[in-house]
């Protein structure tokens, strides 16, 4: 049976899962060696993101926060996403869509030397 955090997982995991083109996602398993992260470390036609998942009410921890923070900070988009019915969902969507309209996606095209991402 699932948990409350792994139901939010299923929601992110269906959302990402209707942007292919371009997308890169990692779900790092805490094994207790080495830099622990967030749920989710994505790349989506060329701009970084990450998402916390959490039940319905949680927080992130201080770690959490402290990585949410360090990834804003290298212009990477953070989400936390507390429960399936969190709206955050629809700010992802949102930045999803944003990005599939404004960012060519064409694996042909080398990346910029600079920003890493197709020019």
């Amino acid at each position: 049976m699932a948990t409350p955090e792994g139901h939010v997982k299923a929601k992110l995991r269906r959302i990402l899962s209707d942007y292919t083109e371009g997308m890169y996602t990692y779900w790092p398993v805490p094994s207790g060696f080495g830099k622990t992260s967030l749920d989710v470390i994505g790349c989506y036609r060329g701009l970084f993101f990450s998402v916390e998942t959490k039940a319905d009410g949680k927080k992130p921890t201080l770690r959490q926060t402290t990585e949410l923070q360090t990834i804003g900070k290298a212009m990477g988009k953070t989400f936390v996403m507390s429960g399936t019915a969190d709206p955050r969902f629809d700010d992802l969507i949102q930045w999803l869509d944003g990005v599939t309209r404004d960012v060519a996606y064409d694996p042909d095209i080398p990346p910029d030397e600079v920003r890493r991402r197709p020019i």
